[in-house]
């Protein structure tokens, strides 16, 4: 949904502090590594049970998601190591993050059927993005959805934040994630239904095989918030 509606207004305005922090000699790989550190740190807070100290440190995750991208357009050296490290960073954020409340609920009195909540919202996760990555691969566009990666951070901070709330927020998640799993599914169908698009078949030739990695790569970092690269 966020990259439908949003996303350009947002990277219109994230531009000239990607410009500001580069002028500083901050790279792109080290605002990416300061969103993982700032996982870990919400991971921990959430397991030990201090959630609204984990939704504080949350919002700092979300911070340099959504920054990378910009300094790495401001650079002008975006690559194939800044994308893989941007993509693999969400996927740990996510583990640490939905982890943690695996670990918080392990240690409280809660049901023990509800530590499958995160796990499955986890899940979920992984799976719409998989679907992505792999009709990208294939040439077809798989964006979109009522549950991408911003809306579970923002529905995920309101359960840490009003924490009596918490277990309802996952099952929406859990419910959710699913249906954008679902959404996603039949939308890539459609699209292979009609065949493989023409610029898969003109990629075989090899220069075709040679100017694709670049191309990608530009459209990535151009694209500059991490926060909804799901």
């Amino acid at each position: 949904m966020f990259d439908g509606n949003w996303r350009a207004a947002v990277d219109r305005g994230l531009t000239p502090i990607g410009a500001a922090l580069r002028r500083t000699g901050i790279s792109a790989d080290m605002v990416t590594i300061t969103g993982i550190l700032m996982a870990i740190v919400a991971a921990v807070m959430i397991a030990t049970g201090n959630l609204r100290v984990g939704f504080l440190f949350l919002v700092l995750t979300g911070i340099p998601d959504a920054l990378d991208g910009a300094v790495a357009k401001a650079s002008g050296d975006s690559s194939d190591r800044g994308a893989f490290l941007d993509s693999v960073s969400d996927r740990v954020s996510d583990a640490l993050l939905f982890g943690s409340l695996v670990w918080h609920f392990a240690a409280t009195d809660e049901p023990e059927h509800v530590v499958i909540l995160p796990v499955a919202v986890m899940g979920l996760a992984m799976l719409v993005s998989y679907q992505r990555a792999k009709a990208e691969l294939l040439g077809w566009d798989a964006k979109g959805g009522i549950m991408e990666r911003a809306e579970r951070f923002i529905v995920l901070g309101f359960g840490l934040l009003f924490s009596e709330f918490l277990i309802i927020t996952l099952w929406i998640m859990v419910a959710l994630t699913a249906v954008t799993a679902i959404q996603r599914f039949f939308k890539i169908w459609r699209q292979a239904s009609k065949g493989r698009p023409a610029s898969t078949h003109r990629s075989r030739t090899p220069e075709r095989r040679a100017e694709r990695p670049r191309r990608w790569r530009i459209q990535r970092h151009s694209e500059s918030s991490r926060l909804s690269a799901d």
